[in-house]
């Protein structure tokens, strides 16, 4: 670019997303002198969702700024918690994300997630037409313009994944109230209304249920009960009300 140059500083939380060499202190950018500084930022290689504010020259201003010769920019982390507008607070997550999407849900935190790639335009118009905050590690997909919100997952163990996600956007927790698979709200069932998905050992052993409202299926205290509780457990210790 032949344009204005600017002097640019990323936040040292950022530092994932911009080369090396400008992960510490100011660096000079040339600029075309008509883009908006949210391009310029994203070409840098920062997506606007992890962008918590602009400040050139000691005052905060909007991704629509065109930048002048010689302005001298900050780029901030979002805030933690970070306030997204609108409630309920609802999550949408791509098809790299199924354990964290699971988890989310066992804590009553309403999550839509797709197990198949619809592609990145299709997530988009998903995230913006529900009013759903994309969860993804995609970078392309996090600038897409028509998104309402989103988020970028910075690691890659689920355990590290929830924390972040529930420090970041701080959902309200209600463990055991959703389905893992459907993300449907559940409801206390008797025996015999699940009795068609009980083995004879479950059906002998265990009679308290619950059954998803949307799909059906059904839920107890299994096997697997103690390695949940565990994950619910340590959600509620560390980010419960």
């Amino acid at each position: 670019m032949n344009g204005p140059e600017i002097h640019i500083e990323f936040a040292p939380e950022l530092g994932l997303f911009v080369p090396h060499a400008r992960r510490a202190g100011t660096t000079s950018v040339g600029t075309d002198g008509v883009s908006t500084l949210g391009h310029v930022v994203e070409s840098l290689g920062v997506p606007l969702t992890e962008v918590g504010a602009l400040v050139v020259d000691g005052r905060e201003v909007p991704f629509s700024h065109v930048p002048a010769a010689d302005e001298s920019v900050r780029v901030r982390a979002v805030e933690r918690p970070q306030r997204v507008p609108g409630a309920p607070l609802r999550f949408l997550l791509d098809v790299h994300l199924g354990t964290l999407a699971r988890r989310m849900r066992l804590l009553g935190v309403d999550t839509a997630y797709e197990s198949t790639d619809i592609g990145d335009p299709a997530l988009a118009a998903r995230s913006a037409a529900e009013r759903r905050v994309l969860l993804s590690r995609d970078r392309g997909l996090l600038r897409r313009r028509e998104l309402w919100a989103g988020g970028f997952v910075y690691s890659t163990r689920p355990d590290d994944q929830l924390r972040d996600v529930l420090g970041r956007f701080a959902p309200e927790l209600k463990p055991w109230t959703r389905c893992t698979a459907c993300n449907g709200l559940l409801a206390e069932a008797t025996k015999e209304q699940v009795a068609d998905q009980l083995e004879s050992g479950t059906e002998r052993s265990y009679d308290v249920f619950a059954q998803c409202a949307e799909c059906g299926r059904a839920y107890w205290k299994g096997a697997h009960h103690d390695r949940l509780e565990t994950v619910v457990e340590r959600a509620l210790a560390e980010f419960g009300t």
